[in-house]
């Protein structure tokens, strides 16, 4: 067995390895068995979103976690940012979101977090992956008489409801807002237009009706136009599109221009500069966090620290360097003094803030910067394939030419993708003829490497 854990925990389609019901109860037993320690009895958390595939999936991590001992909590569907803050309010050893997050619903996916509410370390996912390859141990499961209980959390989302609301301003009101919020027929189809309605704005809600196929199915963050467009048919001061699991969000203004991560980012961190609240004196990006961007953060005096891609890493580098604004591009946004994960809604209602406290629609208060463009390709992998194209001499090369080609005029970043068989490549440059040559150089070398090992 290689490797299962990948950029955000373990991906991969439903009901084929690995996320098959007897593996899936094996995570579940040797995530016990790692989190586990003492005599005292140990308690796991356990969200999803919407997809059909869940039910098998809690089913089977439940049996497996029940086996090693633990109790679990079962909270149904609900926003990924939920799961570290119950873990932590109910004194659980472990918290677990089943979610594919902006993938197909044919897919599903396992995040882990920590006793801290963190996610967890690649140290900790090595070890993980070790006790799977050792199963079953000797006397690794409990006895009859030890055996968990589970038990459904019916007021979760409650929990969450009132934990959200506390990262704005407690006397914030949203009379008078009308917004869009689309909430990809995923986690936060219940909880995100209720509390924006108790906050006073008037909801026009989308993507609300799950039925476990439809999730992110033109909709939500990955596919924003909808959302814009019915901003622009009601007239809303504003547009939020969330992903399956909630912990991204992508913006519209009152126009129904889109927004995308790094220009919340910028009125986040802008607005907690001013409110002496913003830490660190830099902001934490990644290699696809935008060069005007980080030109516009220099106005500001600030830093844009680039961690590797991944809000596990952005949150790590935000822990490092003393920071509490970080995100990416993708609308991944962690507000460090609430949460150390993304999480869309909270995101949303830092801007929401602003427009209520300064009565200023958002496409004034929007930090004012030119992006560089950015040329983006997703190139497919042979299935099957584990070798990491950039080991393979030739794409190197292709890479190695591509950089010479750019030098002066812009940046490349090549990255595998660690959630589906795709190579990521980004071009930002203004010479759009030189990025379309460098993504084809990089395609081909791919193609013809993958044939060749054919």
């Amino acid at each position: 067995m290689g490797r299962i854990f990948g950029t955000d925990g373990i991906r991969g389609r439903a009901n084929e390895p690995p996320l098959t019901p007897d593996f899936v109860q094996r995570i579940g037993i040797a995530a016990g068995a790692e989190f586990t320690r003492g005599d005292h009895r140990h308690h796991v958390v356990i969200g999803k979103d919407t997809r059909l595939s869940g039910y098998m999936m809690e089913t089977a991590l439940t049996s497996g976690f029940l086996s090693i001992g633990m109790n679990v909590f079962l909270v149904g569907p609900i926003p990924t940012a939920a799961i570290p803050m119950l873990v932590r309010s109910m004194r659980c050893d472990l918290g677990v979101m089943i979610s594919g997050s902006h993938n197909a619903w044919q897919d599903n996916g396992i995040k882990l977090f920590g006793q801290d509410g963190r996610k967890l370390s690649e140290d900790v996912e090595r070890s993980l992956e070790e006790r799977l390859q050792e199963m079953p141990a000797p006397n690794s499961l409990a006895v009859a008489a030890h055996i968990g209980r589970a038990k459904r959390i019916d007021d979760a989302v409650g929990r969450y409801n009132e934990w959200v609301k506390a990262t704005v301003p407690s006397n914030l009101r949203l009379d008078g807002l009308k917004v869009v919020v689309d909430c990809a027929n995923g986690a936060a189809w219940r909880v995100t237009p209720q509390v924006l309605w108790e906050l006073g704005a008037e909801v026009v809600a989308m993507g609300v009706a799950p039925d476990g196929k439809n999730i992110n199915r033109d909709c939500g963050s990955t596919a924003p136009e909808a959302m814009a467009a019915r901003v622009r048919e009601t007239g809303a001061d504003l547009g939020i599109a969330l992903d399956g699991d909630a912990d991204r969000c992508v913006l519209a203004d009152e126009q129904g221009r889109i927004v995308d991560g790094d220009r919340l980012i910028g009125l986040i961190a802008r607005e907690w500069l001013e409110a002496g609240k913003l830490a660190g004196g830099a902001v934490v990006g990644t290699p696809f966090s935008n060069l005007g961007f980080e030109r516009f953060l220099g106005t500001l005096h600030l830093s844009l620290l680039r961690a590797p891609v991944g809000d596990r890493h952005v949150s790590r580098w935000m822990r490092s360097h003393g920071c509490n604004v970080g995100g990416e591009p993708s609308g991944h946004i962690i507000l460090g003094n609430h949460s150390e994960t993304g999480d869309g809604l909270a995101s949303a209602l830092q801007a929401l803030a602003v427009m209520a406290r300064t009565g200023s629609p958002l496409s004034g208060l929007l930090p004012r910067y030119e992006a560089v463009p950015q040329h983006l390709s997703s190139v497919h992998l042979p299935k099957g394939r584990n070798e990491d194209p950039l080991v393979i001499p030739s794409v190197r090369s292709a890479v190695t030419e591509a950089e010479r080609r750019l030098r002066g005029k812009g940046r490349l970043v090549v990255r595998t993708s660690g959630t589906e068989p795709l190579l990521r490549v980004l071009v930002e440059t203004s010479d759009e003829p030189a990025a379309r040559d460098i993504i084809d150089l990089i395609s081909a070398a791919v193609a013809t490497a993958s044939r060749t090992a054919a």
